[in-house]
């Protein structure tokens, strides 16, 4: 695991981030807003550096700068290595004014990162989801992120943001998760309100693919790419979609919710303790690929690991497994195709990643159902993807934060 997050540069151009204002205080914070930014986009910068990146004054930087690091925001880490003469001071923002947890709820894991504001990593923690009603679930997650705190030495009141992943859709005015019907009971809670009574820092509760898709955008394999979706396939199965650059939620939050097409074989079926799963779902995530290894013969327990594995040791049965689900993943990439016409489809989940078994069977499909030939990729951040991208939303929303609590 690398030890720090480093993102895509964001590109910030020169001036244009500024619009006029008529107050000389508005244009001061704008600026000291627009160093912040570039500090934390382009690394250690000296003054001059600073003046060129963003179209400003020399004096204007000084001043902006001087703000930033009476603020504690920004801090002096040396002088740069140049031609004789009086070599620069080289400034960086202060990584540890605050901290920010992402957490991802799964189904068989509850998974932990706590980073800086710079993405260094702090400490990461994985457990195994063993709740089994939504009170012990919010219990464990609390616990999981007390725990990360102590062991990366910051106390749980140093926390600026918290960033939890989660199957289903977060809904503003309900308070309350829809969709999430691999998690039982889980919907009936209003989630972001208990987390946040007991929990310190400000909270975000967002879409499990929704922030995978963020994490390969700005960490992965979606880094060259302004238009692609994160496909998981795993549990459950759903899509993240960034368009130009920014995640789309649709109007409601739902889009993505792809276990709901009317696509595949089986009717969803009544489930005790919580909502259905979509048809998709039914069809294509690993509950029904294992059914199919059933199936077929194959015995003792199964999961879609040991069937991807089996197959990998040359188990005739469970290759004739996974060439089916590559059949009928062709008619998902078809829709999403249809639908969304993306650059590059990056293909994650305990399924998903296994996509070099998948995709001879699935070319084929592909090509009988539609011209469309799409790129893809398996995500490099594995079963990181979604904690990851919580970070990613959550240095975001973080900066935000500490930048008006210093400078205002």
């Amino acid at each position: 695991m690398k030890s720090e997050l480093r993102p895509r540069d964001p590109g910030v151009p020169p001036r244009a981030t500024l619009v006029a204002a008529d107050a000389p205080s508005v244009l001061r914070t704008m600026n000291q807003r627009l160093l912040f930014e570039l500090l934390f986009s382009s690394g250690p910068v000296t003054r001059p550096q600073l003046a060129r990146l963003s179209g400003l004054s020399q004096p204007t930087v000084i001043a902006a700068l001087a703000d930033l690091e009476n603020g504690g925001l920004v801090k002096a880490v040396g002088h740069a290595r140049t031609a004789p003469g009086r070599a620069p001071m080289v400034f960086e923002v202060d990584p540890t004014v605050g901290a920010v947890v992402g957490v991802d709820i799964g189904r068989v894991w509850l998974r932990l990162l706590v980073t800086d504001l710079a993405g260094n990593r702090l400490c990461q923690l994985d457990r195994r989801n063993t709740a089994k009603d939504p009170d012990t679930m919010m219990d464990a997650v609390v616990e999981l992120v007390n725990q990360g705190a102590e062991k990366a030495g910051i106390g749980p009141d140093a926390i600026t943001h918290t960033v939890v992943g989660s199957p289903g859709v977060y809904g503003a005015d309900s308070r309350q998760l829809r969709f999430a019907a691999n998690l039982p009971g889980w919907g009936r809670l209003a989630v972001a309100a208990a987390l946040r009574e007991r929990l310190d820092g400000e909270l975000t509760v967002e879409n499990d693919a929704n922030l995978a898709a963020l994490g390969e955008y700005t960490y992965g394999a979606g880094q060259a790419t302004r238009q692609f979706v994160y496909l998981t396939i795993g549990t459950g199965v759903g899509i993240g979609i960034v368009l130009d650059g920014k995640l789309y939620r649709g109007s409601n939050g739902s889009a993505g919710e792809i276990a709901y097409l009317p696509v595949g074989d089986k009717r969803p079926k009544p489930r005790r303790g919580g909502s259905p799963r979509g048809m998709l779902e039914e069809s294509f995530g690993a509950a029904a690929l294992v059914q199919r290894a059933k199936s077929v013969g194959m015995t003792g327990p199964l999961n879609a690991a040991r069937i991807f594995t089996a197959a990998r040791a040359g188990d005739d049965r469970a290759m004739e497994v996974v060439l089916a689900e590559g059949r009928a993943l062709a008619f998902v990439v078809a829709s999403i195709c249809a639908l969304l016409d993306p650059e590059l489809i990056v293909v994650g989940g305990g399924i998903g990643q296994n996509l070099d078994l998948l995709e001879a069977s699935m070319a084929e499909e592909l090509a009988r159902l539609t011209p469309a030939r799409p790129a893809m990729a398996v995500g490099d951040l594995g079963r990181d993807a979604v904690v990851v991208g919580a970070i990613a939303l959550g240095i975001e929303r973080a900066k935000e934060a500490v930048f008006k609590a210093k400078i205002g």
